[in-house]
């Protein structure tokens, strides 16, 4: 793929449609959760997290959750530099007018940073952030936004990485003939170019591309026209992936299924036969390990018992930003925004303890494409459905690199 091609495809819309293929409050007003915090004497270090809740799309309350959770875990441990953590929530209900209303209790309340948040209004919160010096660490990547304003500080390569990888994932495992079945809307459009581009440079050949009707509650010719000349299908239809799998076990067929975390889910494994589930063998490409991995030992202790859903990746990254952020305000002299960023862009890396690979924002490991230059993280992960859980693909893997797929390099 060339450069004007590849930079084609950085576009708002491409990374707005991860809101529905990768996602599995407080009424707009800015509050707290409450924890015990009178053993802490340190500073309070206050931050803010914002997603959409009780609305029609993507609401994410488990964002909101995930940030309250590990808000009452960091301050029983300590909390930060012996200072208690104060997470201020926002429903920001998938507004854009919301969304600026966030960024400016943001900025009123005088946050250290934004984090762990979801939202793809990036284009109204963004510049309110950048007039304050507020950083965003660890959006979902939702919002184009994310990935080139100098504020912002992903943790996941978001849907250019996650899909390129998925495509590599078809073709190293097997899969000549490859469909992908996406919504027929221009964000999927652009989502399943990253698709082909990683089957490409995995050396497969170019995917069919099949396209759902946004109505569409009958799947059965998308089924048939998906299944017919190929071994493959990447489900690429959110939380209506069940709508596709289905009529899939309406028809008997036996092409393979898979997709990116967030759309063949293990509730959709369960209700379909879990161990004997046709998605069982699936292969599910995602940013992070699974939560079965020993890395997430804190989230998923932290979160017993609040019926959260772990494997969300919208959940994930939230924990996975919360503890960046902890990890970068241990560093700092005095808490404050300006040293966070300042933090932040030079790092030489800072652990996630195996969540992700060491996180740096130094501009030497930018991704070299136009409006994707915040990515820095380039990396996924190889999963499978197994037993009705998402688990490793294989023994000992570990996460794989795809920015020479994104660049034009070998897929390596």
């Amino acid at each position: 793929m060339n450069d004007s091609r590849r930079r084609r495809s950085a576009t708002a819309s491409c990374l707005a449609v991860t809101g529905a293929l990768l996602a599995a409050g407080c009424g707009g007003e800015a509050s707290s959760s409450s924890s015990d915090t009178s053993s802490l004497k340190g500073a309070t270090v206050k931050v803010m997290v914002w997603a959409p809740e009780n609305t029609q799309g993507s609401a994410q309350p488990g964002v909101r959750q995930t940030a309250q959770a590990y808000e009452k875990w960091i301050n029983d441990n300590g909390g930060i530099k012996g200072g208690p953590l104060k997470v201020l929530t926002c429903n920001e209900k998938n507004d854009a007018d919301e969304a600026e209303n966030c960024a400016q209790k943001a900025v009123a309340e005088k946050v250290v940073a934004v984090v762990g948040s979801y939202s793809l209004a990036g284009d109204r919160y963004m510049p309110i952030l950048e007039k304050a010096g507020i950083p965003y660490l660890g959006g979902t990547g939702v919002s184009a936004a994310e990935f080139s304003s100098p504020m912002s500080f992903p943790v996941n390569g978001g849907t250019p990485v996650v899909f390129a990888a998925h495509g590599k994932q078809l073709v190293d495992e097997g899969c000549k003939k490859i469909s992908g079945v996406r919504y027929d809307v221009a964000a999927a459009d652009t989502v399943s170019k990253f698709l082909a581009l990683g089957v490409t440079a995995a050396g497969g050949a170019p995917p069919k591309d099949l396209k759902v009707p946004l109505t569409a509650t009958d799947l059965a010719p998308q089924v048939a026209a998906a299944t017919k000349g190929t071994d493959c299908v990447s489900v690429i239809l959110g939380t209506h992936s069940d709508l596709f799998v289905k009529s899939y076990v309406q028809s008997g067929a036996k092409t393979e299924l898979g997709s990116v975390v967030g759309n063949l889910t293990p509730e959709l494994a369960e209700s379909t036969g879990g161990s004997s589930s046709p998605l069982n063998g699936a292969a599910i490409t995602g940013y992070y390990p699974p939560t079965s991995d020993p890395a997430w030992k804190d989230f998923v202790e932290a979160t017993k018992g609040d019926g959260l859903d772990t494997s969300n990746g919208a959940n994930a990254t939230a924990w996975v930003a919360f503890k960046v952020f902890t990890e970068a305000a241990k560093k700092l002299p005095t808490i404050s925004s300006k040293a966070l960023v300042e933090e932040l862009n030079t790092t030489k890396g800072i652990d996630t303890g195996g969540l992700t690979p060491p996180l740096t924002w130094a501009e030497s490991t930018a991704l070299p494409i136009k409006g994707l230059n915040r990515i820095h993280n380039t990396t996924a992960t190889e999963l499978t459905m197994r037993d009705g859980k998402i688990e490793w693909a294989k023994s000992g893997s570990t996460f794989i690199d795809v920015r020479k797929v994104l660049t034009g390099g070998s897929a390596g």
